[in-house]
This record gives structure tokens, sequence and C-alpha cells, in this order.
């Protein structure tokens, strides 16, 4: 009995994902006969029935809903390895990290400057994205390393810690509660933060954006005005206060917030040298790095 090849992954995938022949035949490219032809063979190889057909619906049975878990692990696996051979035997091996613009504890430009020194360093390309970008980007190779805070979801990925800082609510400074120099998430039950989830349970990891390609920038300004509106509070890192004082925006400690930790990720998989170069540097670096400068002055409340 022969194993399935990533072909016949590939279309039982479709298949379960779409409950539709027809659908899946066109999102594959191909016609439907042959794919029927190869979900069977499939079938026959397995010696399981995966999908029950009728005229007007596809099923799956549980013996399909375990191979189609496991078959997407297994097809995330190939096109994560497909995509790091293509760079590394590519004609200009990068060493690409993901990172979310600002959210680096204003590290990267020394850890770049110390990384390209060392003799397994790569050319870097840096593919900045939304938060959640950073890990799915990982794991299916479109990055090498990534810099972010925690919490996100790790599996698949090991991690180092480089820092930790206060976070701080950035609120309206026309808000109630920036007349208030200290607070607690209780205090914030009527707000919402960035993405629509209540303030007062603090924060947690952001969803994923497997799909959603990194892209090249985001800027901070819609999400500052939003909050100078009114529509949203933010938990902003110390750092990035630091750097991002606005008239009317008040940033504020909440006693029992979480504070932010910065960390290096990278596919758990990787051996590679360059990307173990990166991480020590990175780790060197934000060793030598200390912040104790004060939140910012902000205008009281009018």
């Amino acid at each position: 009995m022969s194993d399935p090849d990533v072909r016949q992954l590939r279309y039982f995938v479709a298949v379960a994902e779409e409950r539709h022949f027809g659908r899946a035949a066109e999102r594959l490219g191909i016609a439907q006969p042959p794919l029927s032809r190869a979900i069977r063979e499939l079938e026959r190889q397995l010696g399981v029935r995966l999908l029950e057909r009728t005229t007007r619906q596809v099923t799956i049975t549980p013996a399909g809903e375990v191979l189609l878990r496991d078959a997407r692990t297994a097809l995330e696996a190939v096109n994560a390895a497909i995509r790091r051979a293509r760079n590394v035997g590519g004609p200009r091996p990068m060493l690409r990290v993901a990172i979310k613009a600002d959210f680096d504890a204003g590290l990267l430009p020394m850890i770049l400057e110390g990384y390209k020194s060392k003799p397994e360093a790569l050319p870097v390309e840096l593919l900045f994205g939304t938060r959640g970008a950073q890990i799915p980007a990982l794991r299916d190779g479109r990055a090498d390393v990534a810099i972010l805070p925690q919490p996100y979801n790790d599996a698949g990925v090991d991690w180092e810690p480089l820092l930790t800082e206060p976070r701080l609510l950035a609120i309206s400074a026309t808000d109630p509660l920036a007349g208030r120099s200290r607070l607690r998430l209780s205090d914030l039950s009527d707000r919402v933060l960035p993405d629509g989830t209540p303030a007062d349970r603090g924060e947690t990891p952001p969803p994923e954006i497997a799909a959603e390609p990194v892209r090249p920038g985001f800027d901070l300004a819609q999400l500052f005005q939003r909050v100078e509106l009114g529509d949203i509070v933010f938990f902003a890192p110390l750092s990035l206060v630091q750097r991002h004082t606005r008239p009317d925006i008040a940033y504020r400690e909440v006693d029992d917030l979480e504070p932010s930790t910065l960390t290096v990720a990278w596919a758990e998989t990787s051996h590679s040298p360059a990307v173990a170069a990166f991480i020590r540097v990175a780790a060197a670096v934000a060793a030598e790095q200390q912040i104790f400068a004060e939140p910012p002055p902000t205008p009281a409340t009018r």
C-alpha cells in the first residue's frame, strides 16, 4: 500500500473545506472528474472512507476530520520548507525579519547594526505587518525570525524574552478617566480595545492572520486618532509612549495591567546559523539596554 502524496492531500483538504467537489475543483484549477478519482484513490490507499457523498452535499467522516486536521499541518510544513529552501537557495539569500512597526522597544536599529558584523549574517529584509501576523509568517516560512511582544500563541515556534517594560493606558484627554493619576482594569468597564474587546478584561493574544500576507508598513496614526476621538483605548508599551506623545492623548498607569515582554521568536525546526546569530545579537543588545524614562506629561482633563 503506497502512502498518499502531497497532491492528494491538497485535493482532499480542498474538498473537505469546500464541502463540494465542484467548488473544490474550481479552487484547485482542475476538472471535477480527476478530483473525484484522486479522492477515491486516497480512500483506497488508506482503507477508510473520508467523505460521505450524496447528490446534495459532502460531509466529512470521523476519519476524514482527523486527516483534515493533520493534512493541514503537513501542508503548512511543506509550504514552509519550500519557501525556506527557495530563500536559502536563491541568488540572494535573505534573513527575513517579521515585525510590527514601532513595537521593537527601540532595539531594532542596534540589533541590525550588531548583526551585520557577524560572519553568519545575511542581508536583512524587514517584513512589516499588523499585530498577529508575525507568528503565522514564521510558521509558513515567509519569515525566518520575528520581534514581537507577548502574548501570542507560540505553538510551532521557539522564543526568547528580550526585555519587559510597563504598559500604560492610552485614552482620550477628554475622557473623565484621564483626570485620574492611577486606574485599575475594572475602571475601564465601558471602554473597548482596538479589536473591540472590553478593555477591563486586559488583553488576550491577538487573532492570528494566517492567510494575510505580511504587508509593507503599518501606520499608527489611525489608531491614535481613534483614541483621541474617544472611540477606543489602547495599552501601549512604555517605549511606544515615549516615541508618540500627542496633546489629545493621556497616558495613565493601570495597577493590575500586566507588563509587556518583548521577544525574539523563530520556527522551532530552524537550524539556520544566520537565525542563531540574529538571536544572540538581539539578546545581547537587550541585555545592555535599560529603560528608566518616566511617562511623558499629558494634558489635564478639559
